[in-house]
């Protein structure tokens, strides 16, 4: 199976990064030419354009930041889709959008597959992130050993546009954790408590998150880089939004969560990263949110293990007859 995955930004890089380690035929693309150059002297092949890459490769992965820029590539590999070619949207996207694109792709006979992944950078980088697929059972077959190069746990979430439905809910969530994490700390550093202490009876507790043991540790030590900005957790919490819009259900944290966020993108700029969310709080107090003994970047000290399909509770797996 011949790969080309376009898009070698924080994400895109370390899961391109993955089919390279594990020896998978793969030629790169991306609008910085010193990103595709540095995957070119790992040995990937490279092409011209993402039409010449659609029509070269068996499978095309796209992992880009904006439903716009996933909707501008597609317009040009579209004419090269035939028969048998596979598209792979890794990015975080609009599940009506993803659903359209895939109408078009499936009209020219290929396939395409929503499979955004959850775990953060440190993860995507070892190949032990999560990977939702959206796609027919028969197509999930087809990828998922592919998708088990790219990640640990692959969960089959249902037809496309399931599993962009999923990822923007994690991020919301991942966001609202990452707020009540801010909120948690600068009250304890008001009340005196030691952060190292704090931390850690966080991490102990029934409160403590993914997020906090991850983020919370890059907010102590100052360098605060998640590797994700503030543009891009607004799209996903944009998107989380809209799909309670469009089935009718009156959100309350929701709204509060975007105008927090966009006051931060205001203050600190629209690069800024996201776990700079809390500077909000320290200028409000004049508290610094620092502590001795904390990285400051994440590191995922996993070893790498070959993935695996995951199943919801009570589902039964599919039998060898139905395509397992």
């Amino acid at each position: 199976m011949k790969v080309g995955f376009i898009g070698l930004g924080n994400v895109g890089g370390k899961l391109a990064g993955s089919l390279l380690r594990n020896a998978i035929d793969v030629s790169v693309l991306d609008q910085k030419p010193e990103l595709v150059a540095k995957f070119t002297a790992r040995g990937a092949g490279t092409a011209a354009n993402a039409a010449a890459l659609m029509r070269d490769n068996d499978v095309v992965i796209t992992c880009l930041p904006s439903p716009a820029a996933s909707a501008a590539v597609m317009s040009e590999m579209l004419p090269e889709i035939t028969p048998g070619k596979i598209w792979l949207e890794m990015s975080t996207t609009d599940e009506a959008e993803i659903r359209r694109l895939a109408a078009l792709v499936a009209e020219r006979g290929g396939t395409a597959v929503d499979c955004p992944v959850s775990g953060g950078c440190h993860r995507a980088d070892t190949g032990n992130i999560s990977i939702f697929a959206g796609c027919e059972r028969a197509t999930f077959e087809a990828v998922l050993p592919l998708l088990t190069r790219l990640g640990r746990r692959v969960l089959h979430t249902g037809p496309v546009g399931t599993a962009s439905t999923l990822k923007v809910m994690t991020n919301y969530l991942a966001t609202a954790n990452l707020l009540t994490c801010c909120e948690a700390l600068v009250t304890m550093k008001a009340a005196g408590m030691d952060l190292a202490t704090t931390y850690e009876a966080m991490k102990i507790s029934s409160g403590t998150s993914f997020v906090h043991e991850t983020e919370s540790q890059l907010i102590l030590n100052g360098s605060r880089d998640v590797s994700f900005t503030m543009d891009l957790i607004l799209k996903d919490i944009g998107l989380f939004q809209t799909i309670a819009d469009r089935n009718n259900v009156p959100l309350e944290l929701s709204p509060m969560i975007i105008d927090i966020m966009k006051d931060g993108q205001a203050r600190y700029g629209t690069r800024a990263n996201t776990d700079d969310i809390i500077r909000r709080l320290e200028d409000a107090t004049g508290l610094s949110i620092l502590a001795d003994g904390f990285p400051a970047e994440l590191i995922d000290d996993e070893p790498e293990e070959p993935g695996y399909e995951v199943f919801p509770p009570g589902r039964p797996q599919p039998t060898a007859a139905e395509g397992r």
